[in-house]
């Protein structure tokens, strides 16, 4: 296990380095020591320090949350296939930031600050896993629960649809380039917001563990063993709505890295311990969303690609595979 926590830390710091170096003004290894050590030169300082760094810092964060969020909706539902942008939750927060946003006309100044945009996706969020959460009191059976919430996924985009259509041109465009997903937007002052909310999610992520472990056997078994379902269940959507929210808010709707990454990580390592799932799903994560961003920036040219175009290109191919295999 040693050497593939070594393996993951040495490509996630060849990611970093990779995702600073690469853009539309190539960089090399030593341009980056030089600027940490301050001894680079203005225009490479400002092209690192200002822009290059706020995002690969923001790529680690997105990757951590999200990958950690699928592994709390992964195991409250016993679910393989279950994830924040597959049962609708990233939908939720993204219906939040919609209409925060496409109707910015009817609301106060604050309403489209950084908080603003934070409390819209994490409301929208809660709401859908609260609703998903109530179907599993009537549904049992996890391929059912799966479905309704795709449905609600969809419901969500046909309101974010109509919103859309009555939203003002200019307004919409910026919606639009926000739907594609972008790690670029995010500077020093919004990094440190979308740090704390979610490093105080992780952290409650991490205070569930033994919780988490005792669902895996299922309800009957939990209560045996004493875990607390309804607040067990209750820190899981808040944690949940917080993770996926936070990071919705700030880059868009990414998807398929909910999904995949909680995956990846168990047949690394071998294991359902969440001891063991959680804090190297949070390294996977953020590894595989430096890697994604690198591929985004389409080294040689002058071109991006957004980056859910990426993460569903690596996601989307794993899913299928879960699901022949299963």
């Amino acid at each position: 296990m040693k050497k593939k926590i070594c393996l993951l830390i040495a490509l996630l710091i060849c990611g970093f380095l990779l995702d600073i170096a690469f853009g539309s003004v190539p960089l090399s290894i030593q341009d980056i020591i030089h600027t940490f050590l301050g001894k680079g030169d203005e225009i490479t300082h400002e092209i690192i320090i200002n822009f290059r760094l706020p995002k690969a810092i923001t790529a680690i964060l997105t990757g951590a949350a999200l990958s950690v969020s699928g592994v709390l909706i992964q195991t409250l539902f016993r679910n393989p296939l279950a994830g924040p942008d597959v049962l609708g939750v990233t939908s939720g927060a993204s219906l939040g930031v919609a209409v925060l946003t496409l109707g910015a006309g009817f609301l106060p100044a604050f309403a489209l600050s950084s908080w603003g945009l934070i409390i819209a996706a994490i409301i929208g969020a809660t709401i859908i896993m609260l609703l998903i959460i109530l179907a599993s009191l009537h549904v049992t059976h996890s391929t059912t629960l799966l479905i309704i919430g795709i449905m609600f996924g969809y419901f969500t985009s046909a309101i974010v649809s109509i919103l859309q259509n009555v939203a003002n041109p200019n307004i919409l465009k910026i919606f639009i380039t926000w739907t594609f997903g972008s790690l670029s937007a995010v500077g020093w002052n919004s990094i440190t917001i979308m740090a704390m909310l979610i490093g105080i999610g992780l952290l409650f992520a991490f205070f569930i563990q033994k919780q988490l472990d005792t669902l895996l056997l299922g309800e009957r078994y939990a209560l045996g063993l004493g875990t607390n379902i309804k607040y067990t269940r209750f820190y899981i959507i808040i944690i949940t709505a917080i993770l996926t929210g936070t990071s919705t808010a700030f880059t868009g709707p990414i998807a398929f890295i909910g999904i995949t990454i909680p995956h990846l990580t168990r047949l690394l390592f071998c294991t359902n311990n969440h001891k063991v799932v959680i804090p190297m799903s949070i390294l996977c994560g953020a590894t595989v969303m430096l890697l994604c961003d690198v591929i985004s920036q389409l080294p040689g040219t002058q071109s991006t690609l957004p980056i859910n175009s990426v993460t569903a290109l690596f996601g989307a191919p794993i899913i299928i595979w879960i699901i022949i295999k299963r």
